[in-house]
């Protein structure tokens, strides 16, 4: 007995190692690699990165771009944000995660953008894609297109949605400049990145990382990603005064390990920015040949995938200008004109006619706004009419404001090296928000680090509700003033 014990011992011992070896050893293949960055989103500084060049599996952080696309094509006229998509057989077989979009439905593109980026909807991006482009490869064209124009130097995309595909890869680095375009270039659909929950037509859907956004000072967005072969990823943001900070993330084990790995990142970010610092919005890539609208007719009979279906497309250069003409001076030859005026005195009066429109559009006084008319600046020859508002030398500056029904409270929009800049951004959120900043004071403060841009006379709740939406469109703001 002894010795047939003595020899099961090793046989034992032998069938440990061996499932070790076809269980274990696979496990450990699947692990994906780790990469970082972080990055101050003012201006593009680097601020930590690890493996932040390795080409690695982007998941649905891929999703970013087909975001950024969509809105720009909103933008360009391409597509609107209530234009009726049909939804193609490849769009509703996509796996989850999913809207639930089923073949030939037709939904609008809003509520698929609201899908993609708070649920992080497969079928959705496919969609979003197809709408745009007319078929997935047309689709990832663009994106790799766009991608380049960004300088993201080491991505490659295949499809819309992020699953893993061969030849579909991106850098921590990459998705980080994304990142910034994405809050820099639209900020008006920045908010998006941070619902936590949104209404996607056929469904209610809920944020995929609510609770790093729910526990970080700050975390406003932006995108989660995740497959075997990726790990656990996330291109996050935050902003604290006048600091905001992007640091990515590849290859995390879990939700909660790549949750805690970028709150150190987002810590080390905030504590290695400085303080102040010029922001530098990065350039906006620029509409190529085939992104401009009017550009390209597409038909699309609903592409399966390995079968695009059938597209006709028309392309061509633009032959004219989109942009409309301006109507010359009735005494004058459009040579003689464009001659006499150099292009620094047209820039100058198109700016302070846009300033005078947002005022008009605002319903304040003109005088009340920092801007004032020359009356000999109006001209008439029979039923034309040139309209020029000149902006004062030395604008108006608000002393003092009504002290009636506790409208004691202002906002901050930030500081800014010139009075005129300073300005000119509170004409541009004055318009953004008109209904929350009514009857307030636009006043630019100078102090000894540059010019203060405020919106003064709120009630506290006003001042609370004008901040929150602000800060939701990216916009640096804080609170001023008291209820006594």
């Amino acid at each position: 007995m002894a010795s047939r014990s003595g020899q099961a011992a090793p046989k034992g011992l032998f069938l440990f190692v061996f499932l070790l070896l076809i269980v274990v050893a696979p496990l450990r293949g699947l692990a994906a690699p780790y990469a970082a960055m972080v990055m101050d989103a003012r201006t593009g500084e680097v601020l930590h990165s690890r493996n932040a060049d390795t080409p690695l599996h982007p998941a649905s952080l891929t999703k970013m771009m087909t975001l950024y696309i969509a809105f720009q094509a909103v933008q360009r006229g391409e597509i609107s944000l209530d234009t009726e998509v049909t939804i193609s057989n490849l769009a509703a077989s996509e796996p989850p995660s999913k809207l639930g979009l089923r073949s030939g439905q037709k939904i609008r593109l809003r509520y698929l953008l609201r899908a993609a980026a708070v649920k992080s909807a497969n079928d959705a991006a496919t969609a979003i894609g197809e709408a745009i482009s007319g078929s997935e490869d047309a689709f990832a064209t663009r994106m790799n297109r766009t991608a380049a124009a960004m300088g993201m130097t080491n991505t490659n995309f295949r499809n819309a949605h992020g699953l893993t595909q061969s030849g579909h890869l991106s850098t921590a680095r990459d998705m980080s400049v994304l990142g910034r375009h994405v809050i820099y270039d639209f900020p008006q659909y920045y908010n998006l990145f941070s619902r936590r929950t949104a209404d996607a037509g056929i469904a209610n859907v809920s944020h995929t990382n609510s609770r790093w956004l729910n526990s970080y000072e700050g975390g406003d967005g932006i995108k989660t990603g995740y497959t075997n072969a990726a790990g656990f990823n996330l291109v996050a943001s935050a902003h604290r005064g006048q600091e905001r900070v992007i640091a990515t993330v590849f290859g995390g084990s879990s939700t909660s390990a790549r949750n805690a790995r970028i709150t150190e990142l987002m810590d080390m970010g905030f504590d290695r920015a400085p303080s102040n610092v010029n922001t530098r919005p990065p350039q906006a890539p620029a509409a190529t040949p085939t992104d401009r609208p009017g550009n390209n007719v597409l038909v699309s009979s609903g592409a399966t995938r390995g079968n695009a279906g059938k597209t006709i497309r028309v392309s061509g250069l633009v032959t004219r200008s989109i942009r409309p003409i301006l109507r010359p001076l009735p005494q004058v030859s459009p040579e003689v004109a464009m001659a006499a005026v150099d292009t620094d005195t047209i820039d100058s009066l198109v700016a302070d006619a846009v300033d005078a429109a947002v005022a008009e559009a605002l319903g304040t006084a003109l005088a009340e706004n920092d801007v004032t008319v020359d009356p000999g600046s109006v001209t008439q020859s029979g039923s034309d009419q040139q309209f020029v508002a000149a902006a004062t030398a030395e604008p108006e500056v608000v002393t003092r404001i009504s002290t009636s029904g506790g409208r004691h409270w202002g906002v901050n929009v930030g500081r800014y090296n010139s009075r005129h800049e300073a300005e000119r951004v509170l004409l541009r959120v004055a318009l953004n928000e008109m209904s929350t900043l009514d009857g307030a004071l636009r006043r630019v403060v100078q102090r000894s680090g540059g010019f203060d841009a405020n919106f003064m006379g709120l009630t506290r709740d006003g001042a609370d509700l004008a901040c929150r939406r602000l800060q939701a469109r990216g916009t640096t703001c804080f609170m001023m003033g008291s209820d006594e």
